[in-house]
């Protein structure tokens, strides 16, 4: 039996982001399994993982704002930028502030230019730059712009400094704390990391591997999916009558009304309530294209 639909997973310390993706495909069987925004392992926290016809919305969910919670040391900063690499750097944070403190995250707030940590998953040239890294390959990974919502200062106990940060794809933390380090001039790295949230998954209402595992031992496991749809619940909803959805079925772009779009994808839903597209509007035609129909 196909199982289509998300988990919301909390990702626990010390399993990486495939392990668990892997484990899951073997408990439940469904071939076609994946992860939505990969965790390093010492972090923790939501880590989504799509199944069946879910992986097609995987994108959707990787694109998302994302919510954190970052524990950073500062005195010392590592080549990984965790709390996991050699120590390359060692300064004072004493005299460090907590208004100093606020004062450097302004900096980092908004559309800003970020350098990826030499140890990630990153590619170069087909490689990963990690593994460049490890074998001794110089590599000098080129800036990025990335954009971060919002950064709170949470608690200054020095050395330790915890912030919330809401940012958007391809933030790392990791280059954040080290970067707030150089910023502070005493070096810095990451020394704990809790997603908070992924889209419109939060860490309230996320299982634990155990949990998983139970439920799936007792046969109730069906209730913890969330449908395939629910990554795309902020987007305009379309429901079509019967011709309509026939041609979409058959991959023929219609009109919907309502132009210009508040954005360019919406929901479409069979007149018995049913998801069965995602359609992206293209303005030239002012018609709505079916981007990926969904099976009955």
């Amino acid at each position: 039996m196909s199982i289509d639909g998300i988990l919301n997973i909390n990702k626990p310390e010390g399993k990486t982001s495939s392990s668990v993706t892997a484990w899951l495909r073997r408990m439940t069987g469904e071939k076609h399994v994946g992860h939505a925004g990969t965790l390093d392992p010492i972090a923790t926290g939501v880590l989504p993982i799509c199944f069946g016809q879910g992986t097609r919305v995987i994108q959707f969910l990787t694109d998302s704002n994302k919510t954190y919670l970052a524990q950073i040391e500062l005195g010392m900063a590592t080549d990984t930028y965790d709390r996991e690499g050699k120590i390359i750097q060692r300064g004072d944070p004493s005299a460090v502030t907590a208004a100093q403190i606020q004062k450097a995250l302004t900096a980092f707030q908004g559309t800003i230019e970020q350098v990826p940590p030499i140890y990630s998953a990153l590619k170069h040239h087909g490689r990963r730059y990690y593994e460049l890294a490890r074998a001794g390959t110089p590599i000098t990974p080129k800036s990025r712009q990335v954009k971060i919502t919002s950064l709170e200062l949470i608690d200054c106990q020095l050395p330790l400094i915890t912030i919330k940060v809401e940012c958007g794809r391809g933030t790392y933390m990791r280059s954040l704390a080290h970067d707030l380090g150089q910023c502070l001039g005493c070096g810095a790295y990451l020394k704990n990391l809790i997603r908070l949230r992924c889209g419109p998954f939060h860490i309230k209402n996320a299982l634990s591997l155990s949990q998983i595992e139970d439920a799936f031992q007792q046969d109730n496991w069906e209730g913890l999916f969330h449908p395939v749809d629910s990554p795309l619940l902020s987007w305009r909803a379309a429901i079509v009558d019967e011709t309509k959805e026939l041609a979409i079925r058959n991959g023929r772009s219609l009109p919907l009304g309502e132009e210009p779009p508040p954005s360019k994808y919406c929901r479409a839903y069979g007149p018995d309530g049913q998801f069965i597209a995602l359609l992206r509007f293209i303005s030239e035609k002012k018609l709505w294209h079916p981007e990926k129909v969904f099976p009955l």
